[in-house]
């Protein structure tokens, strides 16, 4: 009988246990993954006891990501899911999702091809997720994804290129009406009467309460006054409407400012002012992130609705600034090893993560907005090729080189093929929001 047990327990730890210890290393490899967190943001949780200096970027590497499958019975999608932000640009040999004959709205600054760009080779490019296949946007899919709800841009002019180029992808189902408010298309409101979805664009370059001290001024130069603790009432007033948010923001924070915290002046940016704190950009820039996501926190009609932040967008001035000789003439991507986010960038891009995990945390244990991080900036870093430079105007008029926004189409349009995976990931349960 002895023999017997020594027998199956023998037969037990040579063939049973090895076959349950791959079973669970298995499951442990395919556990779901939360498109809230990038490998960058995954090395920001050790930080989160204590504020980092405001001018001192931690430098983080990448962490592991796993893979998942999720299902949703509603929609029929199984989505695999991954770390959909970090890969390579591929090329890809068939053309763009449209052109600027494509019934929609291309701002002259970004319509590329109307202006007679030579080079094509920029929109035959993909974004090639490390370890899963980013699919095709289908303005279908995403139409009855989003029936019945509303998506605002909050920010400055790269939230209106996203949005545009939305409206240029989703122009392949369906075309929208515009029921804006008003005249000025930095407030543009589109209606797509089938699925009862509307897009609005809500233009607030800085996020918080602001104003010029000179209107008549130079808008690059001339002081203005910015309100740390005030979210620019332009966004907090008619926000609540919509479900899904995508904020961003960051060209517009390099300008003179004067800081002020419960209407009392504590402080500026490039003032010449005396006896005042001065700081760098960075402290305004942060501030502005904690004042917006403080504000989405607070409002009850968000709750369960879904935040997006889409993080810093990088400019590729080569050969001098922007005002100063800058250009963007490559006509190829980057790959991993030729650029990486560095310097300033680097410092913005991490200031929105460490403020926007702070937001996603306090969401979760409020039970009220949920976070998403729509990260194209690892992605874009490597596009110096995506930018209209001298083609978002005729060649007689004395422009500057725009090395900021992107042409359309171009790798902007990957913004919203990541958006489209970001909301299936969500499933039914942003579906039934």
């Amino acid at each position: 009988m002895k023999g017997g047990v020594a027998e199956l327990f023998d037969s037990f730890r040579k063939v049973v246990l090895p076959i349950a210890t791959l079973l669970l290393l298995l499951k442990i490899s395919y556990s779901s993954f939360d498109s809230t967190t990038d490998s960058l943001l995954q090395n920001l949780e050790s930080s989160q006891n204590g504020s980092l200096p405001h001018d001192q970027p931690k430098q983080v590497s990448p962490g592991i990501t796993s893979t998942s499958t999720n299902y949703s019975a509603k929609t029929g999608i199984r989505q695999q899911t991954c770390n959909i932000f970090v890969g390579k640009w591929v090329p890809y040999s068939k053309g763009p999702y449209y052109t600027n004959e494509t019934n929609c709205v291309i701002d002259d600054r970004q319509n590329c091809m109307k202006y007679g760009r030579p080079d094509s080779d920029f929109i035959h490019w993909r974004w090639k997720p490390n370890d899963c296949e980013l699919p095709l946007f289908d303005a279908t899919q995403f139409l009855q994804l989003v029936r019945g709800k509303t998506l605002a841009f909050v920010g400055d002019s790269l939230a209106r290129n996203q949005m545009q180029s939305l409206v240029c992808l989703l122009a392949n189902a369906s075309i929208p009406v515009d029921v804006s408010e008003t005249t000025d298309t930095r407030y543009r409101r589109w209606l797509y009467k089938d699925y009862n979805f509307t897009i609005m664009a809500l233009w607030s370059p800085q996020l918080i309460k602001s104003y010029d001290t000179d209107p008549t001024g130079d808008p690059y130069y001339s002081l203005m006054n910015l309100y740390l603790d005030k979210a620019d009432d332009v966004w907090a007033s008619q926000v609540d409407k919509a479900d899904i948010v995508i904020i961003s923001g960051g060209q517009w924070f390099f300008r003179p400012f004067l800081y002020y915290e419960n209407d009392q002046l504590i402080g500026c940016h490039k003032c010449n002012q005396k006896n005042v704190t001065k700081h760098t950009h960075y402290y305004g820039y942060r501030m502005a992130f904690r004042t917006a996501f403080k504000t989405l926190l607070s409002m009850k009609k968000l709750k369960g609705r879904l935040v997006m932040l889409r993080p810093f967008s990088p400019a590729h001035f080569e050969n001098g600034d922007w005002n100063n000789g800058g250009n963007c003439n490559r006509t190829r991507p980057f790959n991993n090893q030729e650029m990486k986010l560095d310097g300033y960038e680097l410092k913005m891009y991490m200031i929105q993560l460490e403020e926007f995990k702070v937001a996603e945390k306090e969401g979760r244990k409020r039970g009220s907005v949920k976070f998403k991080l729509l990260d194209t900036t690892e992605a874009m870093v490597m596009r110096p090729d995506g930018h209209p430079n001298h083609y978002g105007h005729w060649p007689h008029e004395k422009k500057l080189p725009d090395c900021v926004h992107w042409c359309m189409p171009g790798p902007v349009d990957t913004w919203n093929e990541l958006l489209l995976a970001t909301l299936k990931m969500e499933g039914d349960e942003f579906i039934q929001r």
